[in-house]
């Protein structure tokens, strides 16, 4: 049985591992880019990469059961604890923490997170991304919102994702250059965008990421997704 990574639309995606796990990453599922049909909405883990609404999304639904295992940074898991999830793991940036036979590797991002509740702002947190191990080693980065940071090459030296989802949208994170040099710095096998064309002011586009990554990281393969598509590994 292969595994499969499934593009939710903006930075949404599950992956279904070999040995039956769902594992959501930001689980906006009602973005304005979501397919009309997601499917099942069982979930084994639950990772978000910081507190901001398009990416917090639908977790409090989502992850209501106790066997649904959310895990996030310190600060949010103390916000989701409160609003009553029965599940929720804290970790920080710099650590890895295994679990249902995973490893899951908290990395920095370069970008800010916080809860809008009425007029007041809770701070959730510094944001982070996710560096996931599967059951069989397929590594998978998850980069979050995030600005390109030179030491993106350690996350290279040290866990050699083979995929990488990376935000190329412009504006509130990397545009399409800064996000190609990002692949010079990781050097994955294979790069799925995210984050980009939700909303006006996310004006990068994969034609211009493709141009970049052709001149800046001709090694790395572009794997443009529409919501619903599916990538097999």
């Amino acid at each position: 049985m292969a595994g499969r990574l499934i593009f939710l639309g903006h930075s949404t995606f599950r992956i279904d591992t070999d040995q039956g796990l769902k594992i959501w990453i930001d689980p906006w599922l009602d973005n304005p880019k979501a397919p009309k049909e997601i499917g099942p909405l069982e979930a084994d883990l639950v990772l978000i990469t910081h507190a901001h609404g398009d990416h917090l999304g639908n977790c409090l639904s989502l992850a209501k059961r106790p066997s649904t295992e959310v895990v996030v940074i310190h600060e949010l898991q103390q916000y989701l604890l409160a609003k009553g999830l029965p599940n929720v793991t804290g970790m920080n940036i710099g650590g890895s923490y295994r679990t249902k036979g995973i490893r899951i590797t908290m990395v920095p991002a370069f970008h800010s997170s916080s809860i809008q509740e009425g007029q007041e702002l809770i701070y959730g947190g510094d944001p982070a991304g996710f560096v996931i191990e599967l059951e069989d080693g397929f590594c998978i980065y998850h980069a979050g919102d995030t600005g390109l940071f030179s030491d993106m090459a350690l996350i290279k030296e040290l866990y050699a994702p083979r995929v990488a989802m990376l935000p190329i949208g412009d504006h509130y994170v990397m545009g399409p250059k800064e996000a190609a040099y990002a692949c010079k710095l990781i050097e994955p096998e294979e790069v799925i965008p995210m984050h980009y064309g939700t909303f006006p002011a996310l004006t990068g586009t994969v034609k211009e990421f493709e141009e970049y990554i052709k001149k800046i990281a001709p090694t790395v393969k572009v794997v443009p997704l529409e919501p619903g598509e599916e990538y097999i590994f």
